[in-house]
């Protein structure tokens, strides 16, 4: 019964740690793999809203263009495609009065 325990205080937190260590390293690694070689990214995700628990909307940046999708457990569906706006200052707030008109 003692090595039964002695085996259990031992092996539990070494299980413990080995998943706490994968899911560290999967976190790192995630979206490393089928990067460019380059380093730039040719789609980028500027903005996503969630509707409903399984409806959500997401502006998808690509060669120059933003493209509003909505993403849904059916697939994605294309609602609309615009020339892509330039890079905003996320420093700058705006006032009310911008916001107004």
């Amino acid at each position: 019964m003692f090595w039964y325990i002695l085996k259990l205080l031992v092996l539990l937190p070494l299980i413990g740690l080995m998943i706490w260590g994968t899911l560290k390293l999967a976190k790192k690694m995630q979206g490393q793999f089928g990067a460019p070689a380059a380093g730039t990214k040719a789609v980028r995700i500027v903005e996503t809203t969630m509707l409903s628990p399984t409806l959500r909307l997401a502006v998808i940046e690509f060669h120059g263009r933003e493209i509003l999708v909505s993403t849904s457990k059916g697939g994605l569906t294309r609602l609309a495609e615009a020339p892509a706006r330039p890079a905003e200052n996320p420093d700058e707030t705006p006032t009310s009065q911008e916001i107004v008109q």
